[in-house]
Parts: C-alpha cells; sequence; structure tokens
C-alpha cells in the first residue's frame, strides 16, 4: 500500500521498496502556507546536517555518542517489529545506520536527524528524510522511528511535520515526499495521515 501527501521510517534493508509496505507520497500545495514550526539554525543551501528546533524537540545530528541509545532503539522488540528488522541486530547496524544518515547529507541533502527532548535531553529516536540510491524507491522519503517509551507523546508527528516542512522549503522545486510503511505498521500509517498524507495509485 503506498501513501501520497500533496503540496517516509526509512527502511535499511535488502528487501523491494514496495515489499508489504505502505507508501505515503505529500505534494507540495500553496494551500499548506509556509512552514510554521522550525527553526533553522544553518543555511538550508550548506549541503550538511541543519540542526532544527520544534516545540518538544531538538532535530540534530547524530553523534557518536548516541549510539548505545539509537542501539536500544533498533533494538527494541516493538521497534523490531514495525520495521521488520532481525533480532540480532546490534551496534555495529546502528551504526552503520548512523554513519549512512550523516553521509546522505553531505552527498544528497537529505538525511535523517537525531531526535531529542528538549526538557530532558533524552535521546527519543530519528526522524527526516531519506533518499537512498535504489531504482525501486520512488523519492525522498519522510520516515520516523522513536523509541516506544516516547510513543504516544505526539512526538512523531511533530518530528514527522518539521521533517515535511524542511523538505519542501529546502528544494523549491521538490513537488512531494514519500513514505515507505509496512502494511501492519497502523501507527505509523496514523502518522503519516495526520501529516497530510493521502494512499499513493498504484
Amino acid at each position: 500500500m503506498r501513501l501520497n501527501c500533496v503540496s517516509g521510517t526509512p527502511n535499511t534493508g535488502e528487501r523491494s521498496a514496495r515489499d508489504e509496505r505502505t507508501e505515503v507520497v505529500c505534494r507540495n500545495d500553496a494551500e499548506r502556507g509556509p512552514p510554521t514550526n522550525p527553526r533553522v539554525r544553518q543555511n538550508r543551501r550548506v549541503p550538511a546536517c541543519p540542526t532544527i528546533e520544534t516545540e518538544r524537540l531538538i532535530l540534530r545530528p547524530f553523534t557518536e555518542a548516541d549510539l548505545a541509545a539509537y542501539t536500544r532503539v533498533l533494538q527494541h522488540p516493538a521497534v523490531r517489529e514495525s520495521l521488520r528488522l532481525p533480532d540480532t541486530i546490534g551496534e555495529f547496524q546502528a551504526w552503520e545506520q548512523m554513519a549512512a544518515f550523516t553521509g546522505q547529507w553531505v552527498l544528497r541533502g537529505t538525511g535523517q536527524w537525531a531526535l531529542e527532548e528538549k526538557s530532558t535531553g533524552a535521546f527519543v529516536g530519528r526522524a527526516g528524510t531519506h533518499a537512498p540510491h535504489r531504482e525501486d524507491w520512488p523519492g525522498v522519503e519522510v520516515g520516523w522511528t522513536l523509541h516506544p517509551d516516547h510513543w504516544g507523546k505526539g512526538y512523531a508527528t511533530e518530528a514527522g511535520r518539521a521533517s515535511v516542512n524542511w523538505a519542501f522549503s529546502a528544494d523549491e522545486d521538490r513537488t512531494e515526499l514519500h513514505s515507505m510503511i509496512l502494511t501492519t505498521n497502523t501507527r505509523s500509517q496514523a502518522v503519516a495521515m495526520r501529516l497530510g498524507f493521502e494512499p499513493a495509485e498504484t
């Protein structure tokens, strides 16, 4: 199933991007108005990860100090189920993902942010854009993966909205965004719908 958002948790496995996933697309719509949440601290044209603040979160570059916390996110059974991750996932795979996201910011101007809770400094998870070099990928994706301790707080929606707004404002020629979501991951599908994503025509 595919969803579109008219004006995304990136999966880093080797299976097909459309294999048992829901894709959502977000297109640039003048009626959405200008972005209201993010405050970008860095020139958006610089090909490196900016830092963005929302009401309750800081979306910032990953650092090596995030490795243990990010590994715990990926190892949580609920996260592994929602992303179809193997139960053997560990620090090596977490570090590979962090390095890939960091490099993608430099190479393509897209990538995932580490999410930090403003009030406590706690590592919440990740969110942002994703543009892998894959022929079966429909375009720039917006996605999010949070530790279940932070589910139900509205953080995924908050970070997802900041990601959508940033993605459209960072590239004025971008007309749509996508999100590939497993058909069984109804929580992420609900977040995508709140962000204005719609089912894509397949």
